[in-house]
């Protein structure tokens, strides 16, 4: 497959076909900018140690540095994606079903941002796809279990591992600042918290711009007759579209679920701030480096929580935190049912 951007520019205006994929996974890495990306630099707005254009602006840049940088050192996590399902030899049904699987998320998304409720484009990215490896054939023979194994144990790693550093960070700077002077100490925190936010929106960028630069090179591989991109190595070209457009997603907002993640869920002070934020960036970096898919937005929120419970269980908000929860659990079987019914009627209209 000819991996050149001219020959990219030249397919995507000549093929309908893969103008039509091109836009929909640009469209899916836009609205995961948009929607998800303001974990990253939710705490920081919400001590107020950074205003909300310039926290947005500079996870905008930082989710492009991610995106670029981390996929040119280790593309594992794209790898993973990319391998996940297997639509089989007809490359012409498995593009159509590709774009029933990115018309999910972006449906179910955008539904949740309307609510402030932060989802995950990752798990409805997998969703999708699984649903639409369904929907191709009739059963669950199409997809690929040994890496739907490395997403449960990112789901657990998001979840229980990061709650238990969040809170051991936590509990460690209370210990180390106990007779610092209060005002000193939240200068030092303040700074603290733009590095954090910095270094979530890296690796917001780093996880998830490499799952749809996975999705994207596998879509322009259907478009070109082929099944499978194992093998082939990702293009710098193609890492800069990707990396360009979650930066501008990022840049648009996202203030109601700033909101929910940064103020209602737990009223942080700025040292708890910048435990959450140091806590999920460690997990995501160690997740990054071992290709698992993990959710950028369960690894934060789960932080801030055990940031939360240090003081006591009762300072989270648990009524937004149930309001959550049910959103990612309908995640992956209200993707998954979107993807395979759009996957049905594109196969029967095209």
């Amino acid at each position: 497959m000819d991996l050149s951007f001219s020959y990219f520019i030249q397919e995507v205006t000549s093929n309908p076909a893969m103008m039509v994929t091109v836009l929909l996974t640009l469209g899916v890495i836009f609205v995961n900018g948009w929607t998800d990306a303001p974990n990253a630099i939710a705490t920081c707005i919400g001590t107020r140690s950074m205003g909300v254009r310039s926290a947005i602006m500079t996870s905008a840049v930082f989710n492009f540095l991610g995106v670029l940088v981390m996929t040119h050192i280790n593309s594992s996590v794209a790898s993973t994606i990319s391998n996940m399902v297997d639509f089989g030899g007809n490359t012409h049904e498995a593009m159509i079903a590709l774009c029933a699987a990115l018309f999910s998320i972006v449906v179910y998304s955008v539904a949740a941002a309307r609510f402030g409720i932060p989802t995950s484009e990752s798990h409805s990215l997998i969703a999708g796809l699984s649903g639409a490896a369904i929907a191709m054939h009739n059963g669950l023979e199409g997809i690929n279990m040994a890496e739907w194994v490395k997403v449960l144990y990112g789901l657990v790693l998001s979840l229980a591992l990061d709650f238990a550093i969040g809170w051991i960070f936590c509990k460690l700077l209370t210990i180390i600042c106990v007779n610092m002077d209060r005002r000193k100490a939240n200068c030092v925190f303040q700074g603290g918290q733009i590095v954090g936010a910095a270094a979530m929106s890296f690796m917001h960028g780093a996880q998830d711009g490499q799952k749809f630069i996975g999705v994207l090179f596998l879509g322009m591989a259907f478009c070109n007759g082929q099944s499978s991109v194992s093998g082939m190595i990702i293009p710098v070209w193609l890492m800069l579209l990707c990396s360009a457009t979650m930066g501008i997603g990022t840049s648009v907002g996202g203030e109601k679920i700033i909101k929910s993640v940064g103020m209602d869920m737990v009223k942080l002070e700025k040292y708890q701030g910048f435990a959450a934020d140091m806590s999920a960036a460690l997990c995501l970096l160690f997740s990054s480096l071992f290709g698992i898919p993990v959710s950028t937005t369960h690894t934060k929120t789960s932080a801030i929580m055990g940031v939360g419970a240090v003081k006591r269980l009762s300072a989270i908000n648990f009524g937004v935190v149930k309001d959550m929860m049910l959103t990612w659990i309908f995640t992956f079987p209200g993707c998954g049912l979107i993807s395979y019914v759009m996957a049905k009627i594109f196969m029967a209209i095209f």
